[in-house]
Order: C-alpha cells, then sequence, then structure tokens
C-alpha cells in the first residue's frame, strides 16, 4: 500500500520535518511532491518515535508546511549499475550529465556499501604505476590501499589528480582489467570543465567513471558523491573483476557539507564545528578500498584533500591518516621554486609499499634505494639548516656533495613535466644516478652486492664516458 503524508511540521535548511509516520527505516528514500508537481528526492535521516527528519537534496525552497506531499520509498538509495557506467559522466547524486542518456541498469547497489569481513580481506600486494618519480620510487601505491595526498589551498593538486587518472597503470596481462573512477566535489565549473577536457584530449575516458559535484549544486549533494563513486568502484571490481583506483577530490569540501548538515540537525560538534562522528564517517568511505578472497578485482583509493592553512593537524587530514595506510604530502615552498609535483619527501610514506615492491613486483634494488634516498635527503636538510647558520663556505666537502645531492635530487628527480610518465625502471636509474654525486662510504643503507651491481662514482662515470666517446 502506497501512503503520501501530507504536510510538513517544520523546515529547517536543508531538513523538513514530518510527524505520523510508521513502519520508515533510518536512510530510506523518500520522493517529495511540491505543490506544482515537482518531484524533489531525499532521505530519512533521523527517527524520534513516530517523528522523522528528511534531508532533501535538492534544497527546501519553494517547499509548502501545508500542500507538500511526501511518499516512502521502502529502500535507501540505490545506484543503478551495468558495464556502460564507464565512460560515462555523472552528477554528484549519480545521476547522467553526459547527454547519453539513462543507463539501465544490470543491477542497483546500496551507496552506502556492504561491510566486508576483516577475515575476507586480501592483503594489498602488487603496485600500481603512476609515472611519477616521487610516488612510484618513494612512496608506492599498492592495489587495495589507501593512500591519501595533503595539498593546500592554490596548490596544483587537481593537476597532479589528473596526471595519475591519465597515466595510471597495473602490469601489462591485467592491464585491460584497469579503470579508474573519478569524483570530483564542490570544484566550480571550469575546474570540472578543466577534468572532462583532460580525459577527454588524452583519450583515457573510456576508461574513466566521473562524477561532477559542482560548488553551486546542493551542498547536501555533496555528501552522496563519494558514496556513489564507491559504490561503483565495488560493482567494477567485485562484480566485473576489474582493478578499480578510485580518486576522490576535495575531501575537505565533503567534510565542510557533513559539518553544515550536522549544524542544521543541531548536533554537539566537535573539533573546529566538525560532527563528533567525523572519524567514523571517513572510515566508512575509506575502509571500502581492499581486495576479498575469491574476487579477483580490487578497489584502491587516493583521496585528496587541502589542508586549510596548511595545517596538518587539522581535523580532516589528522583523521584520514590514523585511517589510511600512508600519506603524500605537498610542500608550498617546492611550489613556490616551481617544482611540479611538489612533493615533500620526508612526510610523504606508504605503509604497505614494502611487500608490493621488489625483484617479484619491480626491482631487487627498490627498497633499498628508496630508503637511501629518504636518508641522504634527511642529511640534505640537516647540512641546509647548518649552511643557513655558519654559511655554505664553511661547511665540509662531504656537507657540500650533500647540497649538490639535494639540489639535483629536486631538480632532476622530484621535478618532472605534467606530461611526462616516467617509467618505474628509468625512475630507478635516475635514482641511482643522483645517488653517484655522493661517495660510496655515505651510502650505509645499501648492501654491497646491490652496490656493486647499480652504484658508478662519478670518477668511474667521467672514464666510462670518455672511453664511449673515443
Amino acid at each position: 500500500m502506497i501512503i503520501d503524508y501530507i504536510g510538513v511540521k517544520e523546515i529547517k535548511g536543508s531538513l523538513i520535518v514530518i510527524d505520523g509516520v510508521l513502519g520508515v527505516s533510518y536512510e530510506e528514500v523518500v520522493g517529495i511532491r511540491l505543490e506544482n508537481g515537482t518531484v524533489r528526492q531525499g532521505r530519512v535521516v533521523q527517527i524520534e518515535g513516530d517523528r522523522i527528519v528528511v534531508q532533501v537534496f535538492e534544497g527546501t525552497k519553494e517547499l509548502s508546511l501545508e500542500n507538500t506531499r511526501t511518499r516512502l520509498k521502502g529502500h535507501p538509495m540505490e545506484m543503478k549499475l551495468s558495464p556502460e557506467v564507464l565512460g560515462r559522466v555523472f552528477d554528484g547524486a549519480g545521476r547522467p550529465i553526459d547527454d547519453l542518456g539513462e543507463i539501465f541498469p544490470e543491477k542497483k547497489m546500496n551507496i552506502n556499501g556492504t561491510p566486508i569481513n576483516p577475515v575476507a580481506r586480501v592483503y594489498p600486494k602488487n603496485y600500481i604505476n603512476t609515472g611519477i618519480s616521487t610516488i612510484d620510487t618513494l612512496s608506492t601505491l599498492i592495489r587495495g590501499q589507501k593512500l591519501p595526498i595533503f595539498s593546500g589551498s592554490g596548490m596544483k593538486h587537481n593537476e597532479l589528480a589528473v596526471q595519475i587518472a591519465r597515466q595510471a597503470k597495473i602490469s601489462s596481462e591485467e592491464g585491460e582489467n584497469f579503470a579508474i573512477v573519478f569524483a570530483a566535489m564542490g570544484v566550480k565549473n571550469d575546474v570540472a570543465e578543466y577534468f572532462r577536457r583532460s580525459f577527454e584530449e588524452s583519450g583515457v575516458l573510456q576508461r574513466v567513471v566521473m562524477f561532477l559535484n559542482l560548488s553551486n549544486d546542493p551542498v547536501i549533494e555533496r555528501t552522496l558523491t563519494p558514496r556513489c563513486a564507491l559504490t561503483v568502484a565495488e560493482y567494477l571490481a567485485f562484480e566485473l573483476d576489474m582493478h578499480i583506483l578510485v580518486i576522490m577530490t576535495d575531501m575537505t569540501s565533503y567534510a565542510e557539507a557533513l559539518r553544515e548538515f550536522s549544524s542544521s540537525k543541531g548536533e554537539i560538534p566537535g573539533r573546529k564545528g566538525y560532527p563528533g562522528y567525523l572519524y567514523s564517517d571517513l572510515a566508512s568511505l575509506y575502509e571500502r578500498a581492499g581486495m576479498i578472497k575469491g574476487k579477483k578485482g580490487s578497489v584502491t583509493q587516493i583521496p585528496i584533500l587541502t589542508m586549510p592553512n596548511d595545517d596538518i593537524t587539522h581535523p580532516v587530514p589528522d583523521l584520514t591518516g590514523y585511517i589510511t595506510e600512508g600519506q603524500i604530502v605537498l610542500d608550498r615552498s617546492l611550489a613556490g621554486e616551481g617544482i611540479y609535483p611538489p612533493v615533500s619527501i620526508l612526510p610523504s610514506l606508504s605503509r604497505l609499499m614494502k611487500d608490493g615492491i621488489g625483484e617479484k613486483y619491480t626491482r631487487e634494488d627498490h627498497s633499498p634505494l628508496a630508503n637511501q634516498l629518504f636518508a641522504s635527503y634527511a642529511k640534505v636538510m640537516e647540512a641546509r639548516s647548518l649552511a643557513s647558520v655558519i654559511g655554505e663556505e664553511e661547511l665540509s666537502e662531504d656537507d657540500k656533495k650533500l647540497l649538490e645531492f639535494g639540489k639535483q635530487f629536486e631538480s632532476r628527480f622530484v621535478n618532472q613535466s605534467f606530461n611526462e610518465d616516467r617509467p618505474i625502471t628509468k625512475s630507478l636509474e635516475l635514482g641511482w644516478e643522483l645517488l653517484s654525486l655522493l661517495p660510496r662510504k655515505d651510502l650505509d643503507r645499501i648492501d654491497d652486492s646491490i652496490l656493486d651491481k647499480y652504484y658508478r662514482s662519478l670518477d668511474t662515470a667521467t672514464k666510462d664516458d670518455d672511453s664511449d666517446n673515443k
């Protein structure tokens, strides 16, 4: 039996309150018919006896207290799914906006997902190549991992997101089953057009599913965008056996929408006004990454978030760091020097990279080379601090070599073109070239057997070049 509830008790922001409702479920979808006949969509966000609070996605403007009709749908919000979602563009609530018509679904799935039994999870292994040296070599992205990018307002994280989406690939034998789910939240029209145009021009749009929530779209719709994107990712990965990389930008916009929604409900705020359940809410998104026993596919996440005032202790990056397996931090001072991507090496890490690199996956020297580059660059920071106090001319010869190494490392290894796709072997060789600027005795993180195979001092390299010229 279909029942329409006529009139609402209260309208507050994007919320409406209805009395006398029975047999309702939390997160249930409702249809809201206005006096002029238009229908809006909402969901039940609070139940108190026979009183419910409904979140209206399109906003409550023009709603009437007396003549609004509300109908319960009997199911949570669902995403229509079929293989034809690849290459399509959706709005933040999962509706097609590319003028290619509706999706004819093979199935529908609850956008809130199904919790994965921890016992059924497979430990993430094998890496995803992004073509970016600082990520592939030093903070390697592993299939099934969640590895966020911490950026700042005005930095080039949008360009980095596009470059990763354009260049990301897995091993050739499985490459055909690799795709990208890209979700943009709270972006301006020109940024959304930049994303769409970049994917079209590079020819990768056919393996990308895009979700675009614009800054002038309803704020509440922003809370749906990552859930719709992850639902598509789970369908492609665990139903169609594909390997999916989910890129979500900007998670700070999502958290701010959640804060506004929480405030309108009258909930007690936590740190900086964010709801006290921000940690569990973010975890409900991030923990949807992974691999499952008996399933061939995987879901890997790169959430991108901007740190207000570049503050890494802000609640959003702080809680994200607790949930995820590492982070890639962008540095404003490197960006100011014209270095792209401005990855800050020392605070960046991938906690799972040790199990997805090495002889079986990349090369046997990858792990010791990465450790040595980290250690040597840390010494560069110390030498620069010392030079700022006593002057560079007063430094020892070893410290001067460290400064030269640091300069070359940032200009040649960290810095690379937006259109440059570096294979992992090229990144590793470049790392060895830079370590050749340092004396072999200072490379204390690498075994002699690997040094014998890959290390070439500047003197040896010069002699080899001279003999080649002859």
